[in-house]
């Protein structure tokens, strides 16, 4: 099993590697796996296969989580290896400390993640651990380094974002005014402003249903 092989079947699902590590007893993994990949929706395509698949379609809660255990949860048994997800909690798995472990994965002037293609729009459908010790690319450095404006700092209309926290009351309120009509239909404005993130084809339709699910 290869890295290349392991980029390609994730690309058959409308998935791709946001990256991977090697985990240790620190790391919260399961025991007996030596390595851990992180999977996230691959743009453009993700979206368009999404919302015509069966769990898209048939009006029963959580269409997306249950979408990724059907396609994730059947890539691992065929490939002998254990299916892990960000939902389903408590307890939850830690997600956010193993995106950092992967390298490629950090913590941006905001404080949410940011990838170095994706950008703030980074988010985790799954992940797959392997038993098989996988050779992983070498991660590039945090895209935020050489980002000299920073504009994910003042996108937000309602200042959201301190670089320490993040107002979640405020943003919900702010979602539920006419003024945050840009925000619902095509994702939050901090995440579209960061470079990256203007570069990664995302369907503002994908963008409008999790600002949907996230406002409730």
């Amino acid at each position: 099993m290869s890295w290349a092989a392991l980029e390609a079947g994730a690309r058959e699902r409308h998935l791709t590697i946001l990256g991977g590590f090697h985990p240790d007893t620190t790391d919260g993994a399961p025991d007996g796996y030596r390595t851990l990949l992180l999977l996230g929706p691959s743009a453009p395509e993700f979206w368009p296969a999404y919302s015509q698949s069966a769990e898209a379609l048939d009006g029963a809660p959580d269409p997306m989580d249950r979408w990724s255990e059907r396609v994730i949860g059947g890539w691992a048994r065929s490939l002998g290896a254990t299916a892990l997800f960000p939902f389903g909690g408590p307890p939850w798995l830690p997600f956010f400390s193993w995106a950092q472990r992967t390298g490629r994965i950090h913590a941006s002037p905001i404080m949410l993640l940011v990838h170095d293609e994706a950008g703030l729009f980074v988010s985790f459908r799954g992940a797959l651990a392997l038993r098989e010790h996988i050779d992983l690319p070498p991660a590039p450095p945090s895209p935020c380094i050489t980002c000299d404006t920073k504009p994910c700092k003042s996108a937000c209309p309602v200042n959201a974002f301190d670089g320490t926290g993040y107002d979640v009351d405020a943003c919900k309120s702010h979602l539920g005014q006419t003024a945050g009509a840009d925000c619902m239909a095509a994702g939050c404005l901090a995440r579209r402003a960061c470079p990256v993130s203007v570069q990664h084809p995302r369907q503002p339709a994908q963008s409008a249903y999790h600002m949907q699910v996230f406002r409730g």
